[in-house]
């Protein structure tokens, strides 16, 4: 069993930037960041494989990078240019495939008008 703890979340207005950290108590193949909006499905953001492959959301391409640290098994995303619709629970996802078997606990990012 992998846990995952996120670290970064909080508030900023709106053009701001936040630095979301997922440390991960294992080697994991696959890691990524889903978010969580009030009244919404849960949906992807971005991932990162071992080797760095990378993918991202639509929504998220061009403003945020995601990218990891090997040697600390933590996955970072970067999130800049921030709108109010970026307002989610975002949760650290990770698989020792490519497929998502562990979750973490979420982190709140709100951005405001």
């Amino acid at each position: 069993q992998v846990q995952l703890v996120e670290s970064g979340g909080g508030l900023v207005q709106a053009g701001g930037s936040l630095r979301l950290s997922c440390a991960a108590s294992g080697r994991t193949f696959n890691m990524g960041w889903f978010r969580q909006a009030p009244g919404k499905e849960r949906e992807f953001v971005a991932s990162i494989r071992w080797i760095r492959t990378t993918s991202y959301a639509d929504s998220a391409k061009g403003r945020f990078t995601i990218s990891r640290d090997n040697a600390k098994n933590t996955v970072y995303l970067q999130m800049n240019s921030l709108k109010p619709e970026d307002t989610a629970v975002y949760y650290c996802a990770a698989g020792r495939s490519s497929q998502f078997e562990y979750w973490g606990q979420g982190t709140l990012v709100t951005v405001s008008e």
